[in-house]
C-alpha cells in the first residue's frame, strides 16, 4: 500500500472474487453465474437506451421499481434499485447497524458481509454454523442485534425455512434483519411476503442468478417504505445514478418475461438434482442445496487437490481454504452436458488418486 492510505482501511481484507479467466476457454463453474443468456427482450431493451447514453439515467428508477412492484405485491415506494445487491448490502449495514447495533450473522456465509462491517468500522459477531452447516435460529431469536442472514446460504446452499426466518424477525423488533436471497428463486419460499407484517424486514435480491443478468450489476431490496427511504438517503448521498439506463430497461425486460425466468430455474433445479445423485454415487457428500450450486466433499482427495486438477482440465470450480471447508468445493450448476462434463472429470480424477 501507498504512504497515503488512511489507517483507517490498513487492516481491511478485501473480499476476493471468483475467478474470471481470460487467457483460457474453461468449463467455468465457479462464480453462481446462470449458463444461459438474459430472455431475448432483454438485448432489444438495452440496444434502445444505448443510443440515449449522452442523457442521465432516472435516479428514481421509476419504470423498473414500479415492474419490480407489480411482480412482488409490494409498492413501489417499497423497493430500491441498486448496482448489485451488494450495493443494498452496503447500504442497510450504513443505515442500520453501529456501536449500539452491532452486526450479527453466520461464520460461514457471504464473505462480503465482515468486509462491509469493517470498511464501515462497525462492530459484529459470526455466529457458528451448527455441525451439519445449517443455521440455528434460536442462535439470532431476541439479540438484539442488525442481522443479516443469507437464504439460501453461501457457499453452503443450505435454505432456512421462512417460519424460522419469520420467528428471527418477530424476535428482534428494534433491530433490522436483513435476508438476502441471492438464490432464493432455485426452490426457497421468499420472506418478501412478510415486509408489510413487520417493519424491521429487509429482503435483497438479485438479477445476476436466476434472471441471468451478473454483467450487468442490478439488485433490488424490498422493505417498508420508511427503511427504503433510509437506504435512499444513503443512496441519494453516494450515486444516485447507481443504475444506468441500460440495466433499468434491462431488468425490466427480463421481469416481462415469467416464461423464460421461471424454465430457467426449473432446468437449473433438475440438473442440481442431477449432479448431486452422480456426486453422491461417486462417494461424495453432498450438502441439500436450494441454490444454483452444490457444496460437496469426498474422502478419496481433498479440496484444494481437486479444484486444482479440475482446473488443469479446464473445469473450474471454487475452493475456500477455511479450516471446516477446505475440504469442500462449491460447483456452480451449468447445462446437463457441462455437469456430465464435471463427473467424467472427476471420476478420471478419483482414478488416478484411487487406481
Amino acid at each position: 500500500m501507498s504512504r497515503f492510505f488512511s489507517r483507517n482501511f490498513a487492516s481491511l481484507t478485501p473480499y476476493t472474487p471468483g475467478e474470471q479467466p481470460k487467457a483460457r476457454q474453461f468449463v467455468k463453474l465457479n462464480t453462481n453465474e446462470s449458463p444461459f443468456p438474459p430472455a431475448p427482450g432483454v438485448a432489444v431493451a438495452v440496444a434502445e437506451q444505448a443510443g440515449k447514453l449522452q442523457l442521465y439515467s432516472d435516479p428514481e428508477i421509476a419504470a423498473l421499481r414500479a415492474r419490480l412492484a407489480e411482480t412482488y405485491g409490494v409498492t413501489p415506494g417499497q423497493v430500491i434499485c441498486v448496482n448489485g445487491s451488494d450495493e443494498v448490502l452496503n447500504f442497510a449495514f450504513m443505515a442500520f447497524a453501529d456501536e449500539k447495533s452491532p452486526l450479527a450473522f453466520p461464520d460461514l456465509t457471504y464473505g462480503f458481509y465482515p468486509v462491509f462491517a469493517q470498511l464501515n468500522r462497525i462492530p459484529y459477531e459470526q455466529i457458528p454454523l451448527m455441525d451439519d452447516f445449517s443455521i440455528n435460529a434460536e442462535d439470532y431469536t431476541g439479540i438484539n442485534k442488525t442481522i443479516v442472514i443469507a437464504n439460501p446460504n453461501a457457499p453452503t446452499g443450505l435454505y432456512l425455512p421462512l417460519s424460522e426466518i419469520e420467528g428471527i424477525v418477530a424476535s428482534n423488533p428494534d433491530n433490522v434483519v436483513i435476508i438476502d436471497e441471492a438464490y432464493i428463486d432455485f426452490g426457497g419460499e421468499s420472506a418478501i411476503s412478510l415486509v408489510s407484517k413487520y417493519d424491521n424486514l429487509l429482503v435483497t435480491q438479485t438479477f445476476s442468478k436466476s434472471r441471468s443478468m451478473a454483467g450487468a450489476r442490478l439488485g433490488f431490496g424490498i422493505g417498508s417504505e420508511k427503511l427504503i427511504a433510509d437506504l435512499n438517503t444513503i443512496r441519494y448521498s453516494t450515486n444516485p445514478y447507481n443504475v444506468n439506463r441500460m440495466t433499468e430497461a434491462a431488468g425490466v425486460a427480463a421481469l416481462d418475461d415469467t416464461a423464460y425466468f421461471e424454465a430457467n430455474c426449473r432446468t437449473i433445479m433438475e440438473n442440481r438434482a442431477w449432479t448431486t445423485k452422480a456426486l453422491e454415487a461417486l462417494g461424495f457428500t453432498v450438502l441439500p442445496s436450494m441454490a444454483n450450486f452444490v457444496f460437496a466433499k469426498t474422502d478419496a482427495i481433498d479440496g484444494g487437490t481437486l479444484y486444482a486438477k479440475l482446473k488443469e482440465r479446464g473445469i473450474l470450480v471454487r475452493h475456500f481454504t477455511k479450516d471446516r471447508i477446505r475440504d469442500f468445493n462449491r460447483i456452480t450448476i451449468g447445462t446437463l452436458d457441462q455437469m456430465k462434463t464435471l463427473v467424467c472429470a472427476i471420476e478420471a480424477i478419483l482414478k488416478e488418486v484411487q487406481p
